[in-house]
């Protein structure tokens, strides 16, 4: 049976890539965004331990750019055999067809859901010459300089997080764009940008050492690490329903077996104490999934940074 299967296969131009020979050679995990960003020392963490399980190195291959649409496109382009996968943000399964008018794919078409990984805390910074130590207080500041500020944005969440916040209270604020959150926070600290919404493993180093200032957390609850800083709705604006999330995902169209086999080891992953430590160190919650979940819950984001968009009066681009 099994000769028959990869026979009828190589007839076919498909690759076999069955679970009792998966994987055979290292497996590329390509990250959408740049070394030093959370998402990028996520997708190390999982590499070191889930290479472990399955006896072969992942390769780390970071592709920034285009809010993570470069990365997912090649993603989509590349063999279904699972020897490239990506660990993707909301940022490119939900921000980029959220934001575009023609997106270069389509999520539920295009990607084989693999397993969900786990959501992102982020936080609202502001430079520490800011004289706002509050939501309101900047809010305040922001309405007394129209046109003067300007708010940075590594990823979708960041963007619309803040975007949201400035439609809601009527801010005259300048959006610029950048290629993950390390360039951003650098220029945030030195002041060319004077607000971002980042991820609290990019971030709150900063605070610590007065370089930065953090006004709010985006959970819905406040976080466990950092008690003392309210959550958006606490801070006086309740509105705010984006949900930053992290997951693994592949080609359209790969073998059930290897998604079978990726899932478990990623899932075991989980479990291990030192994934889960450095998962807190990260501000990291961890959500592992069927991969039917995953889709599910993308599918249900998607819609959600849809509205958002809608909702922020944010101009479609091509």
């Amino acid at each position: 049976m099994r000769n028959i299967l990869i026979a009828t296969c190589m007839l076919l131009g498909i690759t076999p890539a069955l679970a009792a020979d998966y994987p055979t050679r290292p497996i590329r995990l390509i990250v959408p965004l740049p070394a030093g960003s959370s998402t990028d020392a996520i997708a190390r963490v999982f590499a070191d331990s889930v290479s472990a399980k399955l006896g072969q190195q992942f390769i780390i291959d970071n592709k920034t750019g285009a809010d993570g649409a470069i990365a997912a496109t090649e993603v989509k382009r590349s063999a279904p055999d699972g020897y490239t996968i990506m660990l993707a943000s909301n940022s490119a399964m939900s921000g980029v067809p959220a934001l575009r008018k023609a997106p270069p794919y389509d999520v539920a078409a295009d990607f084989t859901p693999i397993v969900n990984i786990g959501r992102y805390n982020f936080f609202l910074y502001v430079n520490s010459d800011v004289p706002a130590k509050t939501l309101s207080e900047f809010i305040t500041y922001a309405k007394a300089n129209p046109g003067k500020l300007a708010y940075g944005s590594g990823n979708t969440t960041g963007r619309l997080s803040v975007a949201s916040l400035a439609m809601a209270n009527g801010l005259d604020m300048t959006h610029v764009p950048y290629r993950g959150e390390p360039p951003a926070i650098t220029d945030l600290i030195t002041g060319r940008i004077q607000i971002m919404m980042a991820t609290s493993g990019i971030g709150m180093g900063h605070v610590k050492e007065g370089k930065l200032r953090a006004l709010a957390t985006i959970l819905e609850q406040r976080s466990p690490s950092y008690p003392d800083i309210p959550t958006m709705a606490e801070a006086g604006f309740p509105d705010l329903k984006i949900t930053a999330w992290a997951a693994v995902f592949g080609p359209r169209d790969m073998p059930s077996d290897v998604i079978a086999t990726l899932n478990k080891a990623f899932r075991e992953a989980m479990s291990d104490p030192a994934v889960k430590q450095r998962m807190l160190e990260q501000d990291i919650t961890l959500t592992p999934s069927t991969p039917e979940e995953l889709g599910d819950m993308v599918k249900q984001q998607l819609d959600i940074h849809r509205k958002i968009v809608s909702a922020a009066g944010i101009e479609l681009m091509p």
